[in-house]
């Protein structure tokens, strides 16, 4: 199994994890432990690009709690880039600079939208603190999972080609 399919085999797995209907977060989803980890990912990006980096906190009503930027002349590129934390199963994304720019970190650093330097800062800073870093090509693919959002016309606003559709996005890193 490519590590595709096992990111698409996570994302059903947490997909199925018991929660209230709200779809935010699984039961069990502690916010003062997840706040904590993005203050220390805030920490270490702030570091490792040695810029202050914005973190969001007053996320509501969303299946992600925090986005961090880097602003863009902390950056080789001079692109900004943005981190969603997600409130499933320490999933993160990276997006330079927005949701449907590039299908992952290698076509970003193809397309000089990130250097390779800032993907390693990048990657180390969420691997020290045990996120797993999903591409957004996957995240793009319309919602097959079990909860209401396959089910519904949803009026999300889900990035990529599937506008007005519940995408894996929707699910893990958008306002719900």
């Amino acid at each position: 199994m490519n590590d595709d399919n096992r990111i698409q085999a996570l994302f059903h797995v947490l997909d199925r994890l018991p929660g209230p209907p709200h779809l935010e977060h699984p039961d069990g989803f502690d916010r003062v432990t997840a706040r904590r980890r993005a203050a220390g990912l805030r920490g270490l990006l702030t570091e490792g690009f040695g810029r202050p980096c914005r973190l969001d906190e007053a996320v509501q009503d969303a299946s992600y709690s925090f986005a961090l930027c880097v602003p863009a002349e902390a950056t080789e590129a001079g692109v900004p880039l943005a981190v969603r934390l997600s409130n499933y199963g320490d999933l993160a994304v990276v997006t330079t600079p927005a949701p449907d720019s590039h299908a992952d970190l290698d076509h970003a650093v193809r397309d000089g939208a990130l250097s390779e330097a800032d993907r390693v800062r990048l990657t180390a800073a969420l691997s020290a603190l045990g996120y797993r870093l999903v591409p957004p090509r996957l995240l793009h693919r319309p919602y097959d999972g079990v909860t209401r959002l396959a089910h519904e016309a949803p009026c999300f606003l889900s990035y990529g080609p599937h506008q007005g559709r519940a995408t894996w996005w929707t699910r893990f890193f958008e306002h719900l």
